[in-house]
Formats: C-alpha cells, sequence, structure tokens
C-alpha cells in the first residue's frame, strides 16, 4: 500500500515514448467509493507560455498507471 504522500512529487515517465510528463502534484481521489480516480501533473510553461492556468494540467486516470516505483511512476497515455 502506498500513501497519498508518498505519490506526490514522484516523476511521471510515460512508457509508450519515454518521455518525461513532470511531476505528480495532485490526487483525484472519488470520495464516494474511497478509490483514485487519476493523478495530476501540471502543465509545463515555455517560453511563450509563462502564466499558465490550471486548466491546462495533464489528467491521467489510474488505470492508465502501469507501475509505481520507489522514485518514479510509469504510465501508457
Amino acid at each position: 500500500m502506498i500513501s497519498t504522500e508518498e505519490l506526490k512529487n514522484k516523476e511521471v515517465i510515460s512508457i509508450c515514448d519515454g518521455k518525461n510528463l513532470g511531476y505528480v502534484c495532485d490526487i483525484e481521489v472519488d470520495l464516494e467509493c474511497g478509490k483514485v480516480v487519476g493523478i495530476i501533473l501540471p502543465c509545463r510553461t515555455n517560453f511563450f507560455k509563462v502564466f499558465g492556468s490550471g486548466s491546462d494540467d495533464l489528467f491521467v486516470k489510474w488505470d492508465q498507471v502501469r507501475t509505481i516505483g520507489s522514485d518514479v511512476i510509469l504510465v501508457e497515455v
């Protein structure tokens, strides 16, 4: 079993292309079922997009998570 605090700030890597998607900043939970629905990664800012909004954050559904390691999470997106 893993705690939500342990999930936060883990690096997320796509197994499809090996791309670093960022770090977990939040977790979405269905309170009625008591299950994790997905993880949220902050949007990446670049030179032209300095002021990002939360609506650009990347949401990864929990069923797309393949492996949770000690320092990384592998996802299939």
